[in-house]
């Protein structure tokens, strides 16, 4: 009777012990990922990407595609307004392709290393590997990962979390949080491949615009549709719209907003141009995620092209964070 009960203890705790071994821990999976990484030629994946602005929530489908070391295509279209832009990385810089508007702007930029990136794989097993503090949770399907985010210009979105699939550590989901924990930016991926073959010109200026304009029609001209003036949704304390004047230019009117009181800053808008040959010009100053399209940021300007216009807002009292900060606010209803 004993030596049975002793046989079942020790098969009790066999199974336990193999339990055990079969539950990887936090510095595994940390190490498995990275290893992941290390080894990849590149990859593709598909995702749909949420952004909460303000009452309106925007959705994207996005493309992505990496070939290591430094080759990036990643296309962000819009459905429900048309837009579309791509934001490649080759050998001649960083571009940021806007096909509606047969236009392209180069950068001489560290992107994507410079930032969280909530939609690159790599970027999200580094903000993992770097953060000593990232909690870990598991369950029969997936790994849960909360780490801090590294947006240099964006405090307001401090902790991610980050969830990959078991059985192939592909990313299933990312859900960046304010400081309250509210997701504000949700990617879901619908597919990922890893170490797929890529042809000569993936990643050509040139030869994605023209499939891009296939793909997304080109605007009409200026006088189109009337413009629609927008106005910042976000205040900086102390500050107030003084002044706004309209002037006419060739190209129709242009917009001119002047905020001034404990700081100033003025925006300008007005109706984007369609090159008719297809223009890159090189800018100065970084590529940013303005959420509902891509700006270029310099020490006391931000610029971006949204919905056929385009916009400049400038100040020497802004921080580059308060510089976003109103950027990111200048869309959705125009007010009266």
């Amino acid at each position: 009777m004993k030596k049975n009960l002793l046989m079942t203890v020790f098969a009790i705790i066999a199974i336990l012990a193999l339990a055990g071994c079969g539950q990887k821990s936090q510095e595994d999976v940390v190490k498995a990922l990275d290893e992941k990484v290390e080894s990849l030629t590149g990859y593709k994946a598909n995702a749909k990407m949420t952004l909460q602005t303000g009452n309106e929530s925007q959705v994207y489908e996005v493309e992505i595609w990496h070939k290591t070391p430094d080759y990036y295509r990643v296309n962000l279209k819009n459905a429900q307004k048309d837009q579309s832009q791509m934001i490649l990385r080759n050998d001649d810089g960083v571009f940021v392709l806007t096909p509606a508007l047969n236009k392209s702007f180069r950068f001489q930029s560290e992107w994507p290393q410079n930032s969280s990136q909530a939609y690159l794989y790599e970027s999200l097993v580094k903000d993992i590997v770097e953060d000593p503090e990232a909690k870990f949770t598991a369950d029969k399907e997936t790994y849960v990962f909360e780490t801090k985010t590294n947006y240099k210009n964006n405090k307001m979105l401090p902790t991610q979390e980050i969830i990959f699939d078991k059985k192939d550590l592909t990313p299933l989901m990312v859900k960046v949080m304010d400081p309250d924990r509210n997701p504000l930016l949700v990617v879901e991926f619908s597919k990922t491949e890893f170490n797929p073959e890529f042809d000569e010109n993936a990643f050509n200026v040139d030869k994605n615009m023209s499939g891009a304009r296939l793909e997304v029609p080109v605007m009409g001209s200026v006088d189109a549709e009337p413009m629609a003036v927008m106005y910042p949704q976000e205040e900086v304390q102390g500050v107030k719209l003084v002044e706004e004047k309209e002037i006419t230019t060739e190209n129709g009117k242009r917009i001119v907003m002047t905020f001034g009181g404990e700081k100033s800053f003025t925006l300008i808008q007005e109706r984007a141009q369609v090159s008719e040959v297809g223009t890159t010009t090189s800018v100065s100053g970084e590529p940013v995620d303005l959420g509902f399209t891509m700006g270029a940021l310099s020490d006391q300007s931000v610029s971006w092209s949204y919905d056929g216009v385009d916009f400049m807002l400038a100040s020497e009292d802004l921080s580059q964070e308060e510089l976003l900060m109103v950027a990111r606010s200048v869309q959705g209803q125009a007010v009266k």
